[in-house]
């Protein structure tokens, strides 16, 4: 079996589940994790394990000449780094969002094509079986779409200080927005044409040009529409914090949380994937305008948690490794969602509809 030598650079939730499936799957050997502060101590501890520590990227790049680099950082670091990685000879993984602009995340994916590299981004919803059938219903529902999807984080504690450091170089909306945008953007199958947006700044604890609320609203060319909404911090309502619900001229799709919406759980990462149970309505009526058919659930069998997702992921990274994929499309994708995010974070600012 080939076995895919990996630097792991991030060591907070995300980095550390990743590490952890590179530790536990076969055809993975990480060669170092890099971070600043204790963090990578923390994770070596809680993998049993003694990998080479770094605090310096370069120096961990350059010792260990890994085959692929796992990128798990602030966005502020992702261009410089996964360049650094193309040039050495590494594949890169790189968490959500691509880059801290388009230009950027452009300049990455370009660089994953110059010299003939894998780039894989951490759209972790496209791995999960409930969340492809959620889009595969939505496809069904007719045209014009409704798209109605949030994800209110009422974080407090270890929570509220990585939400606080996310804050210093993007807003909520961007951060998660992307996932949600590019889950509504699959099921309308068509070009966004403008977005719309409002944000509000709740405390003095985040830079002054940011939000820690924002709700974004995409508009496509065959009147599909959808909103996205997130807000961070001690002060958010966890009422209403998971809606993923979609309707269409046919019926209605939902993703209908069971535990994953229970008191608590708003900033859990666990819970965040977690959809339990699709339900399906149809709005087929009779003469007397009736319902004709009943609602139905989809109970899949196949409910990943966070870590098995991080573990598919990384089994497709090696796969496109090993199978020499084609990613030009995802990596498009990556841009696009990226593209559409900070188009509705400028709406915010400017109070203004943009254009696409």
């Amino acid at each position: 079996m080939q076995v895919i030598r990996i630097l792991v650079v991030g060591c907070g939730n995300m980095g550390a589940s990743h590490a952890k499936a590179y530790h536990d799957l076969e055809g993975f050997e990480i060669v170092g994790l890099v971070a600043r502060g204790d963090s990578k101590s923390k994770l070596n501890a809680e993998l049993g394990s003694e990998y080479p520590l770094f605090e310096s990227y370069e120096s961990a790049l350059e010792q260990t000449k890994p085959d692929a680099v796992c990128i798990a950082t602030y966005p502020d670091t992702h261009r410089d780094y996964a360049i650094k990685a193309f040039e050495s000879g590494a594949h890169v993984f790189i968490e959500k969002p691509l880059a801290e602009d388009v230009t950027s995340a452009e300049e990455v994916v370009n660089a994953a094509i110059k010299y003939g590299k894998k780039l894989v981004v951490g759209y972790i919803l496209r791995y999960h079986p409930s969340w492809i059938k959620f889009i595969e219903v939505a496809k069904t529902l007719g045209k014009p779409l409704v798209m109605r999807m949030n994800l209110n984080q009422q974080s407090h504690g270890y929570m509220w200080n990585v939400h606080r450091n996310l804050m210093s170089s993007l807003s909520p909306i961007v951060d998660c927005g992307v996932h949600y945008i590019d889950v509504m953007c699959q099921m309308a199958g068509v070009k966004p044409v403008r977005v719309s947006a409002i944000g509000a700044r709740l405390t003095d604890d985040i830079p002054a040009w940011n939000y820690n609320y924002g709700q974004l609203q995409l508009h496509f060319e065959d009147g599909s529409v959808g909103w996205y909404e997130a807000g961070w911090g001690p002060m958010v309502s966890q009422n209403a914090f998971f809606v993923k619900d979609v309707f269409g001229p046919r019926g209605s799709v939902s993703i209908v949380a069971d535990k994953a919406s229970d008191e608590g759980k708003s900033d859990s990462v666990a819970a965040h994937t977690q959809t339990e149970r699709l339900r399906v309505h149809y709005a087929d009526l009779d003469a007397d305008n009736e319902f004709t058919k009943e609602d139905e659930w989809i109970n899949l069998s196949d409910e990943p948690d966070h870590q098995e997702l991080c573990n598919r992921e990384q089994r497709f990274f090696r796969q496109a490794i090993i199978a020499d994929l084609d990613l030009s499309s995802s990596m498009e994708d990556a841009i696009n969602s990226l593209r559409i995010a900070l188009a509705c974070d400028e709406a915010v600012k400017t109070r203004q509809t943009v254009l696409l």
